[in-house]
């Protein structure tokens, strides 16, 4: 009994320490301190959107600094975590310690449109099943009406420049062409011209691009594949299209046969790049946590960033979530619409 007792002593005793361990922790101003300061100086040194968003970083430091001090083990994730929410920027993120991305912002055009579009309701518009591609990453058919349909869910990767040229074959001879790109978050670049190739018969000269605020003079896109598709073509946005998607549409906005329907982008224009080095967003703190910071600036083809401002559509078609609830997609409505008339 006694051995059991003096067994239960030394447990409970190991309980406590690790829970004061986990749980009381003294400040650890040092780590804390240094990887404030490098994530702060990091921001102020490399994120293109500090005068555009009218952020004093300055005060933003003197704010931080009293919270930063008092932190205490993993409270700090919460000072920094309210601190890259300042940027209000939907790329930016952060890891937790074996964990994901956490990301502290998103655009309010977001919330309003998330639950504004449903797959299902899409596909009660077809008498048949969608195709879907291996990647998953686009599902596409033809409606009745010989109108072609794709919806492309993904950037990621290079799988739409595997992909797409199949999917244009199997589209090439609808009288028009709906490209959904609602509910579209970020992706590769080189799936966006994958896409835009396929509808320019000459050289497009792409909108502005700067690195770490220099501007970078690219190549203009390039026709691709076998054939151009210049029938009309609808793309369809709302203020889930994000980052990469609102690149496709605004690259795709300025061809003659292509109209935007539906309701602004919801404005994310800060990237990152391969070269220079300090030109990738991924940024490792002293601690050995690891911020995402854009350092490039992409902008629209009137100059401006679509940094908070988004792309706009040609037509604005006002939808609800109550509208999808109602089992009724307006948008694609509306689109179907235009290219029959």
């Amino acid at each position: 009994m006694k051995i059991l007792k003096f067994s239960v002593l030394i447990l409970g005793l190991i309980l406590i320490f690790n829970c004061e361990n986990l749980i009381v922790q003294s400040p650890d101003s040092d780590e804390n301190l240094a990887d404030f300061e490098a994530a702060w100086n990091r921001i102020n040194d490399v994120y293109p959107y500090l005068e555009f968003k009218n952020i004093n970083w300055d005060s933003i430091y003197t704010e931080y600094l009293p919270r930063v001090q008092a932190a205490r083990g993993d409270e700090f994730y919460l000072v920094l975590h309210d601190l890259l929410a300042e940027l209000k920027d939907g790329h930016v993120y952060y890891h937790t310690e074996g964990g994901g991305e956490i990301y502290p912002f998103y655009p309010q055009r977001h919330f309003k449109d998330r639950h504004a579009y449903s797959p299902f309701v899409v596909r009660s518009y077809f008498d048949k099943e969608l195709i879907v591609t291996e990647s998953r990453s686009a599902e596409y058919e033809i409606l009745p009406n010989n109108i072609g349909y794709v919806f492309l869910s993904s950037f990621q990767e290079n799988y739409l420049v595997d992909e797409f040229p199949e999917i244009m074959d199997y589209l090439q001879n609808t009288i028009g062409l709906i490209i959904d790109i609602r509910q579209k978050r970020g992706g590769n670049p080189d799936n966006v011209e994958a896409v835009v190739s396929r509808f320019i018969s000459e050289p497009l000269e792409r909108p502005g691009f700067f690195v770490l605020g220099e501007e970078w003079d690219l190549l203009p896109f390039q026709p691709q594949g076998l054939f151009t598709y210049t029938n009309p073509t609808i793309v369809l946005i709302n203020g889930s299209t994000f980052s990469s998607g609102e690149l496709c549409t605004e690259v795709l906005k300025q061809l003659p046969n292509v109209t935007a329907i539906g309701d602004t982008t919801g404005g994310g224009s800060a990237g990152g790049n391969s070269e220079p080095p300090d030109a990738i967003t991924n940024y490792y703190l002293p601690s050995g946590k690891m911020i995402d910071i854009g350092t490039v600036d992409l902008r629209r083809y009137d100059g401006l960033p679509w940094e908070w401002l988004g792309v706009s559509p040609d037509i604005y078609v006002e939808q609800t979530e109550t509208d999808i609830d109602n089992g009724i997609d307006k948008i694609l409505e509306y689109a179907i619409d235009l290219i029959e008339n």
